[in-house]
């Protein structure tokens, strides 16, 4: 008798003190992000050639930010090192063999820990005269924290199988993150197409071989070898679904 596979592995439930936790830290860069919006709208010309401007760029920012801390947590590291490995690369080694466990994961254990990244961000933005490059600089924050935010959240939408109409919608018009742009990162060995915002900023990166030649440059200073603890992970992985769709 043939036997049966082995379990994907999957990450440990979070603790109800970590969804309380992480509903607090969402609640409040929500409520952090709006009084910025709010305070943008009443004190600055929206009518301005540069405000669409800095908001595009502050997106485009939050995109290139989800493409380098994802190219280092998938790069570097070892799932077991102390505090960050269990917390920070061990998701993403989990992710690459079993996509699916991602899409259970709750609104709040999705987006809590990137919500809490968020807060220093925008109260130093809170603090910005709306005068002058400080203005820009508010309005260029507006758009990577609207954004920045939800990375996991539109990183999870582009593997369910079936997302809500707008963000469906979205996701066509190159807004957020393109499952068949997602895709790509899933074939071979899971080094490139790292961003996962937007997705912008993934074919320019790839284009002048960014990471490649940022990978060579480290390890020829530190002598680290890309991907060493990733290895394992991408072997059980060919035995697993790559869990995106092509629905774009």
């Amino acid at each position: 008798m043939k036997p049966s596979p082995a379990p994907l592995p999957a990450l440990a439930q979070v603790t109800q003190l970590q969804l309380v936790l992480a509903g607090v830290w969402i609640s409040t860069a929500a409520v952090l992000l709006g009084t910025l919006g709010v305070r943008i709208v009443r004190g600055v010309d929206l009518l301005q050639w540069w405000v669409p401007l800095s908001f595009v760029l502050g997106v485009a920012a939050a995109d290139l930010a989800s493409g380098l801390v994802h190219w280092a947590a998938d790069t570097w590291g070892r799932a077991d090192l102390p505090v960050i490995g269990r917390r920070f690369l061990l998701p993403f080694r989990v992710h690459h063999i079993n996509p699916d466990d991602f899409i259970r994961r709750r609104f709040l254990d999705t987006n809590g820990d990137v919500a809490a990244v968020t807060l220093p961000v925008l109260i130093g933005l809170l603090q910005l005269p709306l005068a002058g490059p400080q203005a820009a600089l508010a309005v260029f924050g507006l758009g990577l924290c609207a954004f920045g935010m939800m990375t996991n959240q539109i990183h999870q939408w582009a593997h369910t199988p079936v997302p809500p109409p707008a963000v469906r919608g979205l996701q066509r018009l190159g807004v957020l993150l393109r499952p068949d742009d997602h895709a790509a990162h899933h074939c071979g060995a899971y080094d490139r197409h790292y961003s996962i915002t937007t997705g912008w900023s993934n074919r320019p990166l790839e284009a002048i071989r960014f990471f490649r030649l940022l990978e060579i440059a480290i390890s020829r200073s530190t002598g680290a070898r890309p991907r060493a603890d990733e290895e394992p992970f991408v072997e059980g992985s060919r035995h697993a679904s790559s869990g995106v769709r092509s629905r774009v």
